[in-house]
């Protein structure tokens, strides 16, 4: 399940702000090329075996005429939104004209300085979480959802005050997203995930031409510690092959990331019990019989004792905030309950009843193909 707090712990490569954009570009080139000979070199220590070159997607790439879109796609309001300056935005960019793939996107430039400030793409992670649900509606977005489902309210730490802000829902079959081809939901993964992300900013840096030489930043947390990396390679990977920059990347962030089984496991336990959520004797005996490696083909019974012990114990805390009560009423209210800036626990309800509102979906161009199902804040593509 996707997190609702950023635990942030931002990894940033940033190059300075002093030098032209060529140069910055071509530096962001030799990096990774520097990157690539050490991880390949002989002498190399780096496990290689999963590592694997940006999909090609050049013969996918087609930029599509995208006259007029960015007009029709203004939002006017959202229903039941406070007033604000800034503009928004809302629609579909295709990645795949003859699969019918197409991802739904939220835009919302920044409150001051937007010709100034940079371009940031905001990515949730689950895999198939929407980032339209979570990082919109529930964190970084300019508004939150009251608890009568049908009203919003600022968010006054809303990122869109130091940045222009994009959300995109991926990959196809999360959110409002989708294909028309069915095999496109068995075959996708992290690769294609990259690669449609990327054929997706293309285009829709098409759409918003005065975005294309504005510095960029990638964004996420949890399974978009996948995305975000990989998107980004798959970047300088295409600044490379064309010898120019197509996107000026800068740096990306990554908040809680997902990285791999073994490190992701052992730093949560070791999480639980220096926060005292498990025993001492919990915690000792899942790092004497756990072995959460890749090459683990079974677990202990000594093992699935200890994490068990360790579940029961954490089965009314919220591990993402773990300070935060738990959601125990998610029921609707009739008028919206007293705001605080404290995230409320129940929230995820407030978010899903209120983007399944048709209103809501015809305001902010969504939902085309009338969904077979509701939307949804997480989904599997399986």
């Amino acid at each position: 399940m996707e997190n609702t707090f950023i635990c942030v712990l931002v990894i940033s490569i940033f190059f300075s702000c002093f030098v032209s954009q060529s140069h910055a570009g071509n530096k962001q080139i030799q990096a990774l090329d520097n990157l690539y000979k050490t991880k390949r070199s002989a002498d190399s220590t780096i496990d290689t075996s999963y590592i694997e070159l940006p999909r090609n997607v050049t013969r996918d790439i087609v930029l599509l005429s995208q006259d007029g879109l960015k007009k029709k796609d203004k939002i006017s309001n959202f229903p039941g939104q406070p007033f604000v300056k800034f503009d928004q935005y809302g629609g579909y960019v295709t990645v795949n004209e003859s699969a019918g793939r197409a991802f739904y996107y939220y835009f919302v430039e920044a409150e001051t300085s937007k010709q100034h400030l940079p371009l940031l793409l905001w990515l949730n992670g689950g895999p198939g979480c929407s980032s339209l649900a979570y990082g919109a509606m529930q964190e970084l977005g300019p508004f939150r959802v009251n608890s009568d489902g049908k009203t919003l309210y600022r968010n006054k730490f809303s990122w869109n005050h130091a940045a222009n802000v994009l959300f995109v829902e991926s990959p196809a079959g999360v959110g409002f997203s989708y294909s028309n081809t069915s095999l496109d939901f068995n075959k996708c993964g992290d690769a294609s995930t990259a690669a449609d992300n990327y054929v997706f900013l293309l285009n829709w840096l098409e759409r918003f031409p005065e975005y294309k030489d504005r510095d960029f930043y990638i964004s996420g947390e949890s399974y978009a510690g996948h995305y975000v990396p990989q998107l980004a390679q798959t970047i300088l990977h295409y600044n490379k092959m064309a010898n120019k920059t197509l996107i000026n990347l800068k740096g990306i962030l990554i908040g809680n990331a997902v990285i791999n089984d073994e490190t992701d496991n052992l730093g949560m336990y070791q999480y639980f019990g220096s926060h005292a959520l498990i025993s001492d004797e919990t915690s000792a005996q899942i790092r004497k019989y756990c072995d959460f490696s890749q090459n683990a083909t079974t677990r202990s019974a000594e093992c699935n004792k200890a994490t068990d012990d360790a579940n029961r114990n954490l089965d009314n805390i919220d591990i993402y905030n773990i300070y935060a009560p738990i959601c125990l009423n998610p029921n609707l209210t009739s008028s919206p309950k007293p705001t605080s800036h404290v995230v409320d626990p129940c929230s995820e309800y407030y978010t899903y009843a209120y983007m399944n509102r048709a209103d809501v979906q015809e305001a902010i161009h969504a939902n085309v193909t009338k969904l077979d199902h509701a939307w949804e804040l997480c989904r599997s593509n399986g």
